[in-house]
């Protein structure tokens, strides 16, 4: 199953700007927005991981009203498509391992008759900020294990071959935001390859520095969609 955002969702009159919250993994991340943000936005850390992202963005959700849900942070990059220091902004959450081995491969968790696995931002709100933060457009995976080696990164491309990021906490955030019939974002900034795990090649400061320049560009993209959409 893929949930998909309504773009028409927005169509009662609202108090301009939206009021927004933002999802990151961990204190540093929400840091590194926090003082970018619009008006009417909050940051929440909600911890690691689909489950901790998915119960602290419901519980955040459930304290305020709000119109908008962005997972945001830093993740790895699928090489050469998403370099180390890039943007990303997903065009599809997707969960990468929920789901069942078999003999004949991993099978998601909608072929075993459950759920869904895929959630899609609004497209227009999705390409007007790509392009106002000169950020790149795909599926962005959740894992809840980091990839580690080179043939589970060709694995995930095999069966995801859109996908440019993988994170641990977007699917869980959008799971939430789907509880409440709100739109998601998913906005990821390229801290290392995904691949085989070599700490000393991550780049955390200058993967923090491009998340909080995309939202220095977040305000006038989210007043343009909310006039139109």
């Amino acid at each position: 199953m893929v949930v998909q955002a309504q773009e028409g969702r927005l169509t009662a009159p609202l108090q301009s700007p939206l009021r927004l919250l933002v999802a990151t993994a961990v204190p540093a991340e929400r840091d590194a927005v926090a003082d970018l943000l619009p008006p009417h936005a909050d940051a929440v850390a909600v911890g690691v991981g689909p489950a901790a992202a998915a119960a602290h963005t419901a519980a955040a959700l459930a304290r305020a009203p709000y119109d908008l849900v962005v997972s945001a942070g830093i993740g790895g990059g699928f090489q050469p498509d998403a370099p180390i220091g890039s943007l990303v902004v997903a065009d599809e959450i997707t969960v990468a391992d929920l789901g069942a081995e078999t003999p004949d491969g991993f099978l998601p968790v909608t072929e075993l008759g459950f759920g869904a696995v895929t959630h899609r931002p609004p497209p227009s709100l999705v390409r007007d900020l790509a392009a106002a933060c000169g950020a790149r457009t795909g599926t962005v995976l959740t894992v809840s294990t980091v990839t580690g080696s080179a043939e589970r990164a060709a694995e995930l491309r095999r069966r995801h071959p859109r996908a440019l990021a993988e994170a641990m906490e977007g699917f869980g955030v959008a799971e939430a935001a789907a509880a409440y019939a709100l739109p998601v974002l998913e906005i990821r900034a390229v801290s290392n390859a995904v691949g085989p795990r070599d700490r000393g090649a991550w780049r955390i400061g200058e993967a923090l520095g491009a998340l909080g320049d995309a939202f220095g560009k977040f305000a006038p993209v989210l007043e343009s969609w909310n006039r139109h959409d």
